[in-house]
């Protein structure tokens, strides 16, 4: 491996499947894992018949926003999902329990059964598609576990979810992230600069572990990360969280781009990360990966394989021993020749060989800066990004700049984003934000600021 690479930058968005983003990225190409547009889901109906729904598109001005609603994305939503309406984890996972999971979700309408079945058109969603087209999009990269965004994110940073399977958890502070330990403080501990960039509420705050490190090493990304990246002044480790909530004070509407969301606001973000990574003087040494937590209850069709689990307690009484769906990843980095499909580099005989997951983004720091043993055996077995870099030298520069229009939204677009029921992760995330130590809470300007937004947000 010749590329030289001393800033990992990622972008994790939220809630989407990757037949829902890429499935027809390639329609063409019989190595790509997309859509062939005969999958299908039944649908059990209260009448006792079946109907097959198929995957399906739409253009019409709704699309940005589907699926609305919200998708089931709970431990036992995802098992009905990825086993079916009547399976278990002891049968083979069909991917065939999406349509009836999503006409048993409590939804305050009936709702249409086919939503879950949507996917988008690649031009639809310009930016990441022509950032997959021409750097390397993985059609092999999984969610760490079938849960909800909390477990998922865990995963990301300390390679376990601490053995809990949904966000929520009976007091605050959580016990479960008190034991955690994570790759922020493996590069703590070898002299390694990291930062989380955030726009509202950063739910890696809720790593009790990261608390004494929320005044210096928490950024917002509106006041600071093109700043950085513009001065050649990116840390080693940069982790991106995305807007969750609409915001009265700077008009803005989340840019998650989990259901409903728009998916246009996301795409913006997307464009302004690419962009500022592009154009900083660091551009030659970046690796930028672009994914999302979990895929929300949007439909794919490649069962999840077995997983390493990370090692217990298992409170909740699953080992972790499976991954969650698939989900969209983008590599990006001049060393990425364009339009690569990337899986895992090939395992000798007798290895095992295991797909990437959010664990890969920690193998990959641990390849890149030797940051001693991997927190967790899930880590250990992940295979590392390093096999993407394949060309000799920093020659794809990709676009220069990629643009992207979102809509403006007006003062009543927020306000009727407020007036939205929150979706879990929300409701979740806004609590524990209001128990941060007060000690913590006041130590900066930063935080203050953060603690205004909160009012303001939620």
């Amino acid at each position: 491996m010749s590329a030289h690479i001393e800033h990992v930058i990622v972008l994790m968005l939220e809630n989407r499947s990757f037949d829902n983003v890429f499935g027809r990225l390639y329609p063409d190409k019989k190595n790509f894992e997309g859509l062939r547009l005969t999958e299908r889901n039944p649908w059990h109906k209260p009448d006792s018949s079946v109907e097959e729904i198929g995957v399906w598109t739409s253009s019409g001005s709704a699309a940005p926003g589907l699926p609305d609603a919200d998708p089931g994305e709970l431990f036992d939503d995802i098992r009905m999902q990825i086993f079916g309406l009547n399976g278990g984890p002891g049968g083979k996972p069909a991917m065939n329990g999406f349509v009836d999971n999503y006409a048993r979700q409590p939804h305050d309408t009936p709702p249409d059964p086919k939503v879950p079945m949507h996917y988008f058109d690649s031009n639809q969603l310009p930016v990441i598609n022509q950032l997959a087209r021409s750097f390397g999009v993985s059609d092999c990269w999984f969610s760490s576990a079938p849960c909800e965004t909390w477990p998922n994110r865990y995963f990301a940073h300390a390679g376990t979810a601490g053995g809990y399977v949904n966000n929520e958890r009976s007091s605050f502070p959580y016990r479960w992230p008190r034991f955690l330990r994570t790759v922020f403080g493996r590069l703590d501990a070898r002299g390694y600069s990291w930062k989380i960039y955030f726009h509202d509420l950063p739910q890696a705050a809720t790593l009790i572990e990261l608390w004494p490190k929320i005044p210096t090493r928490f950024c917002l990304f509106e006041d600071e990360f093109e700043r950085h990246a513009r001065a050649g002044r990116l840390p080693t480790y940069s982790f991106i969280e995305p807007r969750y909530y609409p915001s009265v004070w700077s008009q803005a509407l989340p840019n998650d781009q989990h259901p409903p969301h728009d998916m246009r606001h996301g795409e913006a973000l997307i464009a302004r990360v690419y962009n500022a990574v592009r154009a900083a003087p660091t551009w030659e040494r970046t690796l930028l990966i672009i994914t999302y937590d979990e895929h929300g209850g949007c439909f794919d069709h490649v069962p999840p394989p077995a997983a390493v689990p990370p090692s217990g307690p298992y409170p909740d009484g699953f080992s972790f021993d499976r991954y969650g769906v698939r989900v969209p990843a983008v590599i990006v980095s001049p060393y990425v020749a364009p339009a690569s499909i990337i899986r895992p580099a090939p395992k000798v005989r007798g290895e095992t060989a295991y797909p990437f997951d959010h664990c890969s983004i920690q193998a990959t720091l641990h390849k890149l800066f030797e940051l001693g043993s991997p927190l967790t055996p899930r880590v250990a077995a992940a295979p590392d990004l390093l096999s993407a870099l394949t060309l000799d030298a920093p020659e794809n520069n990709g676009p220069e700049h990629i643009a992207a229009e979102a809509p403006r939204p007006s003062t009543a677009d927020v306000r009727a984003y407020r007036k939205r029921q929150p979706n879990r992760h929300q409701a979740a995330l806004r609590g524990p934000m209001h128990g941060l130590p007060a000690a913590v809470a006041h130590a900066t300007a930063r935080i203050r600021g953060l603690g205004a937004r909160i009012g303001r947000t939620s």
